[in-house]
């Protein structure tokens, strides 16, 4: 009995370790990456692209420590799990601003370094309605469409943005938001500037803590890894207790989704 405990022990530590320091399993809770990122995603964070850093063990046990073990700075585009300041928990954005960077939005149109970032009106995008995208009124007003078979979809006008590195991603533009206008701020040494792709519904850089925001540009200490692919997505029918549904509430298209931008 002593030597299957022993096995269980180890087996124990193996799993911890992997999952703190090499990748581990990360949920969509939000829409604020849409259209990339769906509420019910299920992706792999890889923890070592930028060294390791206090939030990189799968359980924070001791205060915030500044500085990386083999530390290297995200690209810009790179999404990026990341810690907010003087919080627990796991948050998604994209990386729009490294040190040195200064950021502005200027009526929705992010500006780096005193350039308009190029962007790319594509046609609107229907995403199909669910229990985890239902195309609620709080957030998408005016967008819920039926489509020619009766199922009922969202229609999101879709900007695409190209950083000054070549990294190129899909924003929702809704029109006229409070982070809209956003005054330039530079980016300090050792922080990154992050933004959500769902540029109206995000609480991010732009926001500060009191907002429930990132308060400004992060301490890349508190950066956790980089979003790889997606693994499965569900749509928000599944029950625990109805092993049938963990299949039927499978959306179709999505698993193996490279989340990189190619940059």
């Amino acid at each position: 009995m002593w030597r299957e405990v022993k096995g269980l022990f180890w087996v124990l530590v193996a799993v911890l370790a992997f999952h703190s320091f090499v990748a581990k399993p990360f949920y969509i809770p939000s829409e604020s990456m849409m259209p990339a990122l769906l509420k019910g995603d299920r992706l792999v964070v890889s923890k070592y692209p930028y060294g390791w850093s206090w939030v990189s063990p799968s359980f924070y046990l001791w205060p915030q420590q500044s500085g990386r073990i083999f530390g290297s700075l995200p690209r810009q585009g790179d999404i990026v799990i990341v810690t907010p300041p003087g919080r627990k928990e796991d948050w998604i954005k994209r990386v729009v601003g490294l040190p040195g960077d200064t950021v502005e939005v200027r009526d929705g149109r992010l500006i780096l370094n005193g350039i308009p970032v190029k962007r790319q009106v594509l046609p609107a995008r229907l995403v199909p309605v669910d229990a985890n995208a239902p195309c609620g009124v709080e957030q998408f007003a005016g967008r819920l469409v039926q489509q020619g078979d009766g199922s009922f979809a969202c229609l999101l006008p879709i900007v695409r943005e190209t950083l000054p590195n070549g990294a190129t991603y899909d924003t929702v533009d809704l029109g006229q938001s409070q982070g809209d206008d956003f005054s330039p701020v530079r980016v300090p040494a050792n922080h990154v500037f992050l933004m959500g792709d769902n540029r109206d519904r995000s609480a991010d850089s732009r926001f500060g803590l009191e907002e429930t925001g990132l308060g400004g540009a992060v301490p890349w200490e508190n950066i956790g890894g980089r979003a790889e692919f997606i693994t499965f997505s569900l749509d928000g029918s599944a029950s625990w207790w109805n092993p049938i549904s963990w299949l039927t509430s499978l959306r179709g298209g999505r698993a193996g989704t490279s989340l990189r931008t190619g940059a």
